[in-house]
């Protein structure tokens, strides 16, 4: 999202969403102590703050790259699911022919629905907040199947090694 709803974000308690200081919080600061200039300063160095904020977002916007739910589906799901979590109908046409239960059927469709939905729901307010939340999902992912795949690598040195079975971070068995 935009530097300046990160910005607002921040400074919510104190400044309005236009960057200027709440009468609020120039009030608490008087009776906490503080001077008109000290408070006026204050006030002035975050509005430029805010100006240069708004500037760049207008100037040089930040990448906002859009991840949906079906972004992290897994590629099984990807051919049972549709985007929504809906599923495909040659995925219940197959299982109904392979016996599955038209209930069981309904269930995973439901869950996944829910899983999509909460997707968006958290998403959405991230965004509000200035967060990107299918970007940190995504990094998160990547770092995690890094450290997975740094992870297998050192078993596999660990097994040359000869180093106990019960230390390794997966069964020797089923790692490969």
């Amino acid at each position: 999202m935009s530097r300046i709803k990160r910005w607002i974000n921040m400074h919510k308690k104190e400044f309005n969403s236009d960057g200027t200081l709440k009468d609020e919080a120039r009030q608490q600061m008087l009776s906490e102590g503080a001077n008109e200039a000290a408070i006026d300063d204050y006030a002035d160095r975050l509005k430029s703050e805010y100006d240069e904020w708004k500037l760049l977002d207008e100037t040089d916007p930040e990448p906002w790259p859009v991840y949906t739910a079906y972004d992290f589906f897994t590629p099984t799901e990807k051919q049972q699911f549709n985007p929504d979590g809906t599923l495909k109908p040659e995925y219940i046409e197959s299982e109904l022919k392979k016996g599955t239960s038209e209930g069981w059927l309904s269930e995973m469709e439901r869950r996944k629905i829910l899983e999509v939905e909460n997707y968006n729901r958290v998403s959405a307010r991230k965004a509000e907040m200035g967060i990107n939340f299918g970007q940190q999902e995504m990094n998160r992912l990547r770092a995690s199947s890094q450290t997975y795949v740094q992870r297998r690598q050192q078993m596999e040195v660990d097994l040359r090694n000869n180093e106990e079975p019960s230390s390794l971070p997966f069964d020797k068995d089923t790692a490969f």
